[in-house]
């Protein structure tokens, strides 16, 4: 296929674009950055087209004769909610506003966090109604139904948290368990689901060629529930080569709200982006964040390689490798 893709640069963009360059697909990246990509991508390289991702001009040059988009630029973290929605939402609106009219399918990479939380033991599908209880989630949300409302063929995949070799939200983690205690949020109990970013490049994929994944939503997930408690300890033993497990420290629901309330403001005041505020506490402390990868598994025929106990340690030797760990 001819394949257009924005974001390439990003942690799970730039793993997207070596899984299509390794399956003989043409690939073409609209980047902010050329110098970054070039980096990224010494041995096989996709044709990199400069531009922001409200450059119409860029998208058009970028996308002209593309088959399948796969939309995977965003943000995670911001300053305030206005700036997830300018690009998150706003982003997504100019991308499909000037790709071509005759693609065969917009694959646009959402978040669970545009669906909300839901009930322990009860795991999101996708046909759910969403609920999201962050700024984050609701730019998301906003960006799906500018999706489904473009006329274009869509589908949209909603990953759960993902980790994997070059990212760096997870590197905090990583980095935090090498000490004696591990601060969870509330009791430690809340469940999750993760994706490996590897099985999550294939997801996308096999959603983009499976003709059933048209007009559906689904979770990109391995189907493997844990708590909070259990991922920890797990990022430990992945992380740890003394073969102690640091003590966990559950962190009461008004006092976590404080300190991210703190962690936050701190940041506005800087003028830096984080994930720590209090609005994401409403994420920290829901009951139960996880999905179930069933019925993309059904439609596309693709089914999670990494369990946690297989994708931490490699993901944890690659920090050490690369030595950011």
């Amino acid at each position: 296929m001819r394949a257009f893709v924005t974001g390439g640069t990003g942690f799970v963009g730039s793993h997207l674009v070596e899984h299509l360059l390794a399956a003989g697909h043409d690939v073409t990246c609209l980047v902010r950055s050329p110098a970054k990509a070039e980096g990224l991508f010494a041995d096989r390289r996709p044709r990199l087209v400069q531009g922001a991702i409200d450059d119409g001009a860029a998208i058009r040059a970028g996308s002209a004769g593309c088959e399948v988009v796969f939309h995977v630029a965003g943000i995670t973290s911001a300053r305030a909610r206005r700036e997830f929605f300018a690009v998150n939402e706003g982003g997504t609106i100019a991308v499909l506003g000037h790709v071509p009219r005759t693609i065969k399918r917009f694959v646009c990479v959402s978040s669970l966090a545009a669906a909300g939380p839901t009930r322990p033991g009860v795991p999101l599908e996708g046909h759910e109604r969403a609920s999201p209880v962050t700024h984050y989630g609701a730019s998301k949300l906003a960006a799906e139904l500018a999706v489904r409302g473009s006329g274009l063929p869509w589908t949209i995949i909603r990953p759960p948290a993902v980790y994997g070799p070059r990212d760096i939200e997870f590197l905090r983690v990583f980095r935090l368990v090498r000490g004696p205690v591990i601060p969870v949020f509330g009791s430690g109990r809340q469940e999750l689901t993760f994706i490996h970013v590897t099985d999550l490049a294939r997801a996308l994929l096999a959603a983009a060629e499976a003709e059933a994944t048209a007009g559906n939503v689904y979770y990109g997930t391995h189907p493997e529930i844990v708590d909070q408690r259990t991922f920890m300890l797990a990022v430990a033993r992945a992380v740890r080569t003394d073969g102690r497990l640091p003590r966990i420290l559950p962190i009461p629901a008004v006092p976590a709200r404080a300190a991210l309330w703190v962690t936050g403001a701190a940041a506005f005041v800087a003028g830096r982006a984080t994930v720590l505020t209090a609005d994401k506490a409403n994420e920290f402390l829901a009951d139960s964040f996880a999905c179930s990868p069933a019925p993309l598994e059904r439609d596309a025929g693709w089914h999670a390689e990494f369990d946690l106990a297989s994708g931490l340690p490699p993901t944890a030797a690659w920090y050490r490798e690369h030595r950011w760990l």
